[in-house]
């Protein structure tokens, strides 16, 4: 894939933007990269870790090049909203691995993961204002959820980078890695926790999470009615009672 390395693994897949000379910026070959991965966790569900690896940058945004040529039309086709939230709905849990800057369309991509962790050195931005645009691919409506509607206004509005510190205190990441060479272990470790429940569980736990508001309690009732049926689920639940029996 373009612009995209990826490692599948058992019950997960590490994906890796590799457009170092571009600083990461979202391309179309990227896109088409990042569809293809989400095409293929579709057909087979795993984690995901998506990462710009440790070398200082995530996603310095969408190529700029590319999208000063761009007019209504291509805006209209969400050519990175429409890849970001395939992101958002795939069907097992994900965690963007962040060491640098994540400006623009990167921190939307970072966004469009279930969770983030990043280095002391990351930063979060969305500087489209400033370059006469609005940060469309995401962050108008992830940004609020994440950290609330005023904090959220405030950084489309003007422009201001969050780093690190203020990221994990609002809520806009899970975890902080010390140094860049813990981020990956610090993002696995995330994962392995998850591979720690019933993968079912899981999926429809997310799914769950991620549903309107209306479709509650409803498809919580329909979810754990399939969950109680599972024979995973009475298998954990027998090997719980019998540890507090030993």
């Amino acid at each position: 894939m373009s612009g995209l390395r990826v490692e599948g693994h058992a019950d997960r897949v590490v994906a890796t933007l590799s457009r170092p000379e571009k600083r990461n910026a979202i391309d179309a070959d990227l896109v088409r990269g990042l569809h293809e991965l989400c095409a293929d966790l579709e057909n087979r569900p795993r984690l995901l870790l998506l990462t710009g690896g440790t070398d200082g940058i995530f996603a310095g945004g969408a190529d700029i090049g590319q999208l000063r040529e761009r007019g209504r039309l291509d805006a209209l086709a969400a050519i990175n909203s429409a890849v970001f939230a395939r992101i958002r709905a795939l069907p097992m849990p994900t965690v963007a691995a962040v060491d640098g800057p994540a400006l623009g369309g990167g921190a939307e991509l970072a966004y469009a993961c279930d969770l983030r962790v990043c280095t002391a050195r990351a930063v979060f931005g969305q500087p489209e204002v400033r370059l006469g645009i609005l940060a469309g691919a995401g962050a108008t409506h992830r940004l609020p959820a994440l950290v609330g509607e005023a904090r959220a206004k405030e950084l489309l509005f003007t422009g201001r980078r969050v780093d690190s510190a203020e990221a994990l205190r609002i809520g806009l990441v899970n975890r902080v890695a010390a140094e860049p060479a813990e981020l990956l272990p610090t993002a696995h470790g995330l994962l392995d926790e998850m591979t720690k429940g019933s993968a079912l569980a899981l999926r429809l736990t997310k799914l769950a999470v991620d549903a309107p508001t209306a479709a509650h309690p409803q498809l919580d009732l329909v979810s754990q009615a399939v969950l109680f049926e599972d024979e995973e689920k009475h298998r954990r639940m027998t090997e719980f009672l019998e540890r507090r029996r030993s």
